[in-house]
């Protein structure tokens, strides 16, 4: 193991698992799934947008969207119109159920990350989520 404690991509592969079982502890009284609860969030923040929308503001592929979707339907989380100007597209709006358990959500997100990042203090929060968004680039 110790050839791999200092290889960043071992270091990174880790850090993800642990955060999202933290994660996925936090939102399985909902029902939901980490990749469940990033569409509703996107949806929050927007709503009627296409299954391809967020796919791009999530960097997911369309076929998981798809089935992120129906099963998000299915637990009556989100609705899925037709749109009324183009009725090949399929717009997803929030439920009642999602609207109200908003709050309730972005709280177990944040409490989350507040665990994550407990041994670190507030100059190397920011470092570590800069470091992070560098990578993304």
């Amino acid at each position: 193991m110790t050839q791999y404690i200092d290889c960043i991509v071992f270091l990174l592969a880790k850090a993800y698992q642990k955060s999202q079982n933290r994660l996925k502890a936090r939102l399985l009284p909902y029902g939901l799934t980490s990749v469940q609860a990033l569409v509703l969030e996107a949806l929050w923040e927007k709503e009627g947008l296409t299954a391809g929308q967020i796919g791009k503001r999530l960097a997911l592929d369309n076929a998981t969207v798809s089935g992120v979707l129906d099963r998000l339907a299915d637990a009556e989380w989100i609705i899925k119109k037709t749109d009324p100007e183009d009725k090949r597209l399929l717009r997803v709006f929030l439920s009642a159920k999602a609207l109200k358990m908003e709050p309730s959500l972005v709280k177990e997100r944040t409490m989350a990350n507040n665990e994550i990042l407990k041994g670190f203090s507030d100059a190397e929060q920011i470092l570590f989520k800069r470091f992070l968004k560098d990578l993304l680039q």
